[in-house]
């Protein structure tokens, strides 16, 4: 049976907020989860002790700055990161001459020296930092500042945008979203003709986004866009159709927000500003990015990089069932998930 989930298995997924939490899934992710066609790091990666400080000097010595990917076994967008980006030999170059890439695994138990000096594991390392989706790559300055950091796939031709951004050290000049934003049309990825985006809430124009929504009861869902982008097209003209997260969908108070727009809004927390300046206030980077709020309208989670269906679906679920609130890392919570649905039968694609 294909992923298709019925309203029976979307009451599943109330189940699994019960008052227990599951059991810890084991370090990686099962076999029965490996995306056919995963490929292994590239052989130019650093092999590194995980003393980061050493790394970071070394990498600065040779005029270089680092990047931290984190990653797991069998998550298919890293497959398509190391196989689609790293695969292509302009970004491989590009890479190789102006950064050290250091690869930890989101899971694993070797030991990793942070730049404080302090130990821990990678695992303990990687939730230190909040990393919830792999690939999550951290790119750091010379004085080990994250300059950027990228959590989930960006596909090849934005992700070397992002590559230049740090390789050129303009984060002294702005974010990226203001140096993507600066780019010629002739620099940045072509774009399919955009799609007519229309989602039915019952929020209140202009959105507020507090007041509007005082009697509801349910988590606030913003979804966060711009003009010209395609997985925005892709999440409106495809996922948001599927019953399944419809289904979802009708447990959420939803609204749409251009990251651009200078209209007005009323935030959760009840203040009043342009779109685009509340946008910034969250370090809005990537769209769509999909931000949850709880009923007190503070930020539960959010999505923040290229997702298909099953985890888009898998993060409402997450919110949906209150989680998030005892299952801090979102990745055990997709595993369990998706380890249930499979024992009930369900084939589960995780890139459909």
């Amino acid at each position: 049976m294909r992923y298709a989930l019925t309203v029976a298995l979307l009451l599943f997924a109330g189940a699994v907020s019960a008052e227990e939490p599951p059991a810890a899934s084991p370090a990686s992710l099962a076999p029965g989860m490996v995306h056919p066609g995963y490929e292994e790091k590239p052989a130019w990666f650093k092999e590194s002790f995980l003393d980061i400080r050493d790394d970071l000097k070394e990498a600065t010595a040779a005029n270089k700055r680092l990047i931290l990917y984190f990653y797991q076994d069998g998550c298919p967008y890293c497959s398509k990161l190391l196989k689609e980006d790293f695969g292509k030999q302009s970004i491989a170059d590009k890479t190789q001459q102006h950064f050290d890439v250091i690869a930890i695994n989101m899971w694993g138990d070797r030991d990793v020296t942070d730049l404080d000096g302090k130990a821990a594991t990678e695992k303990g390392f990687a939730a230190g930092l909040k990393v919830q989706y792999t690939p999550t790559l951290l790119f750091l300055d010379e004085a080990g500042k994250a300059v950027l950091r990228v959590n989930g796939y960006y596909a090849p031709d934005k992700f070397e945008l992002a590559l230049d951004y740090v390789a050129g050290k303009h984060e002294r000049e702005g974010g990226f979203r203001e140096y993507y934003a600066s780019l010629p049309a002739s620099k940045k990825p072509a774009q399919a003709e955009s799609a007519s985006r229309v989602i039915a809430d019952s929020l209140p124009s202009p959105l507020k986004l507090k007041d509007g929504r005082k009697d509801s009861g349910r988590p606030l869902l913003v979804i966060f866009e711009q003009a010209e982008c395609d997985a925005c097209d892709e999440l409106h003209r495809d996922i948001l159709t599927r019953p399944e997260v419809g289904y979802a969908l009708s447990n959420l108070d939803v609204a749409v927000a251009d990251i651009n727009s200078a209209d007005k809004l009323q935030t959760p927390d009840g203040k009043d500003m342009p779109t685009s300046e509340w946008a910034q206030a969250l370090e809005i980077k990537y769209t769509p990015s999909l931000v949850f709020f709880d009923t007190d309208g503070k930020e539960a989670f959010r999505t923040e990089a290229y997702l298909k269906t099953y985890h888009l679906h898998g993060a409402m679920d997450y919110v949906i069932s209150g989680a998030y609130r005892w299952q801090p890392e979102f990745q055990r919570f997709l595993q369990h998930r998706t380890e249930t649905l499979r024992a009930r039968g369900f084939e589960v694609n995780l890139m459909e």
